[in-house]
């Protein structure tokens, strides 16, 4: 028996006490003479009585056992952090390099086990606490526990850590401040757990690698919306998350767990909006964009270490997104351009490029008893530089990929993917040669708790 049953028996049993004690203490009333004998009043018997009480518990047990079930708490005994929820996902990968043709040249900046000794890697470690802790506060806080430490080790690192503050009863204005992702690109903001790629593809990447940054953001987004964007997430649709319909703000611009190096932010602005067709498909239109000067970190090549105005190099872009959700063929393509901070070909300098690049996918999502199946296409190109790296080389990429993913169940997914790189430079070390005639295979185990 629980506790709090025991204690409502106990009051049962203190009342009915108090009623016959009462009542065995007070002398019946004796009519005066003069006056007409009254009415009686039926007097409620100890059974009746008994009964009464044990209704008021029941009720109150049934109503205790609702809010139970649908996750809440009595008002009494809720607290802010009863509302908070803790999830996450993890996902062990490995990599063959096939063929003895591979070039030491071969280099995939976000993915680790895109190397011959190699073997499995946690490549990321998810875990993230959220929740609506009062009408108008949401907070939101992810750590990883694959992070890199710049060594190839893992720790324990921040990712994201940011709350939203409703402007309104129906939360379609907010303000964003914290680290988060930085609104520009739709296949940035998509969550990892939920993408069918290994990795996100350069050319988006290169604008936010990480995805991540400091800022602040005023985000707007009608009602029905924001049950739209929530819903592509949960029924599986490979949705980005909710980021407003229309995004405007500031944020450091030098990645994330990095201290800005020239007190000046950049900003960004997005609009992008989904619809039904009639179908029930969703398609997903969107442009955005974003301008700052980028402080390049520089280091010796040779004896000598490349010159670049410590204020910052001009780092702008514009970008346009087309997502046809898959039910059950999908179709992504984003494309982006602008300049970057970018090491002359003399390797002496650091100036402002040109850069471009995008992606392109085709997937059909196929759900049966065994899971849900889904293959997919993906060109991805990029002819810019990589201004995360050291000297921000010049960076041209230039895949295709072929892959499928299988989630077995909710908790469990299974991703093959093949790669073939027509060419990819090495930006990690100079002279930055390219890779070119590559294969490889991907393989990963998601699981989500």
């Amino acid at each position: 028996m629980s506790r709090t049953r025991s204690l409502r028996l106990l009051a049962v049993a203190a009342t009915v006490a108090a009623t016959l004690s009462a009542q065995s203490q007070t002398p019946p009333a004796t009519p005066t003479p003069q006056d007409p004998t009254p009415t009686p009043t039926p007097t409620p018997s100890l059974e009746d009585r008994l009964k009464a009480l044990e209704d008021h518990v029941k009720a109150a047990d049934a109503e205790l056992a609702e809010l139970r079930k649908k996750g809440q708490k009595p008002e009494s005994a809720a607290k802010w952090y009863d509302k908070l929820s803790i999830r996450g996902y993890g996902q062990i990968r490995y990599t063959s390099l096939l063929g003895e043709d591979n070039t030491p040249n071969l280099n995939v900046p976000a993915d680790r086990s895109v190397n011959e000794p190699e073997t499995l890697i946690l490549r990321r470690g998810r875990v993230i606490l959220s929740g609506d802790v009062s009408e108008r506060v949401y907070v939101y806080a992810q750590v990883d526990f694959a992070g890199s430490t710049g060594s190839g080790d893992q720790a324990l690192q921040m990712r994201d850590f940011y709350a939203d503050l409703a402007l309104d009863d129906d939360k379609e204005s907010r303000v964003r401040v914290g680290n988060s992702k930085v609104p520009f690109g739709w296949v940035n903001l998509q969550s990892s757990q939920n993408r069918l790629g290994i990795e996100r593809p350069d050319a988006i990447n290169s604008a936010a690698e990480g995805e991540r940054d400091m800022g602040a953001y005023y985000m707007w987004a009608p009602k029905h919306v924001r049950d739209l964007f929530r819903d592509l997430v949960r029924s599986g649709r490979k949705g980005s998350g909710d980021y407003g319909v229309f995004t405007v703000g500031a944020f450091s611009g030098q990645n994330p767990n990095r201290t800005d190096q020239n007190g000046e932010v950049h900003a960004v602005a997005r609009v992008s909006y989904p619809f039904e067709l009639e179908n029930k498909q969703v398609v997903e239109l969107g442009v955005q964009g974003y301008t700052g000067d980028y402080v390049v970190t520089t280091a010796a090549i040779g004896a000598t270490t490349p010159t670049v105005d410590t204020e910052g190099v001009t780092d702008e872009r514009i970008a346009a997104t087309f997502v046809l959700y898959p039910q059950p063929f999908g179709f992504e393509a984003e494309w982006n351009w602008g300049t970057s901070p970018q090491l002359s070909d003399s390797l002496l300098t650091i100036d402002e490029e040109y850069i471009q690049g995008g992606y392109v996918q085709a997937s059909y999502m196929m759900k049966g008893d065994s899971g849900t199946w889904t293959p997919f296409v993906r060109w991805n190109f990029f002819d810019g530089a990589r201004k995360f790296a050291r000297n921000a080389p010049k960076d041209e990429v230039n895949e295709l990929d072929l892959g499928i993913e299988w989630q077995a169940t909710p908790e469990i997914e299974l991703t093959m993917m093949y790669t073939h790189t027509f060419w990819r430079t090495d930006t990690s070390t100079a002279p930055f040669g390219n890779a070119e005639g590559d294969d490889r295979i991907g393989m990963q185990v998601q699981f989500n708790f």
